[in-house]
């Protein structure tokens, strides 16, 4: 599980503990206000994953660190979204994703216990959606070419994290049917959001660039998880998840910042 030659595993964790969330850029348009709403459907995601890592004891210090921080940016970008939109639907809707929210929030930043964490990981489930539901209202709000392709990039990074959880939740010994359905369909969904992301007209070069990467990433990510011996081996997956995070939220914020006309 842990045989890695040493110049990669270096790399990998030094991507792993530095995770390049832009937490703190500022919601200048609605674009860079899709990807932050669409970030929150990653989050609630990772935490599920980080959860079961800390329970499973891999990397524990780096995970409960990373658990910490993820339910502190899910908070942060709420109050940012929130004081982006004041009043109407949207906000009516980014309320309805707080009232999702505080119950995950709740057992996310107590001790993890075994028992919660498919608890967690339905809670996730309700987050997830409402905060879907955000960042659609404000796709259909920009009205661009562009603002599909930052919803489906920034749901790319959910998917990342996504198969993380439910290949987390099958090694911590959940062997529920629909976790590894779930995880078969978040596999299908990668794919083919990527190979539509890959078609784009808008793509600049540095972009198509990215997207190629991602492809390596993902057929990397597809051979860690499919081990030949049948074994669960959470620490190559955990790695090959975050990498493939970085590079797509990388993609998100380039998509994020094309020309506003398109």
């Amino acid at each position: 599980m842990h045989r890695f030659k040493r110049p990669r595993l270096l790399i990998f964790l030094v991507i792993f503990f530095f995770l390049p969330f832009e937490a703190g850029a500022e919601i200048y348009d609605i674009s860079s206000a899709i990807n932050k709403a669409g970030r929150q459907r990653m989050l609630s995601q990772r935490i599920v994953a980080t959860y079961c890592q800390v329970g499973m004891d891999i990397q524990t210090r780096k995970s409960k660190k990373q658990l910490k921080d993820a339910v502190a940016l899910y908070d942060k970008q709420l109050a940012e979204l929130k004081a982006y939109r004041n009043s109407g639907k949207i906000y009516r809707q980014l309320e309805r994703a707080e009232n999702a929210w505080e119950p995950l929030k709740e057992i996310a930043i107590n001790p993890v216990e075994r028992d919660k964490a498919e608890e967690l990981r339905m809670l996730a489930e309700d987050v997830l959606k409402e905060s879907h539901r955000v960042v659609i209202m404000l796709q259909d709000e920009s009205g661009t070419r562009k603002g599909r392709l930052v919803n489906i990039a920034g749901r790319q990074r959910m998917l990342s994290q996504r198969l993380s959880s439910l290949y987390m939740l099958q090694s911590w010994g959940f062997t529920s049917s629909e976790y590894s359905d779930d995880y078969q369909r978040a596999m299908n969904e990668f794919k083919g959001a990527l190979e539509e992301l890959m078609s784009s007209p808008l793509n600049t070069a540095e972009i198509n660039k990215k997207l190629a990467a991602a492809k390596r990433e993902f057929h990397m990510f597809e051979r860690s998880s499919h081990h030949k011996t049948g074994e669960y081996i959470p620490l190559m997956v955990k790695m090959s998840a975050d990498k493939l995070l970085v590079i797509m939220n990388d993609i998100t914020g380039m998509y994020a910042s094309l020309d506003r006309e398109n």
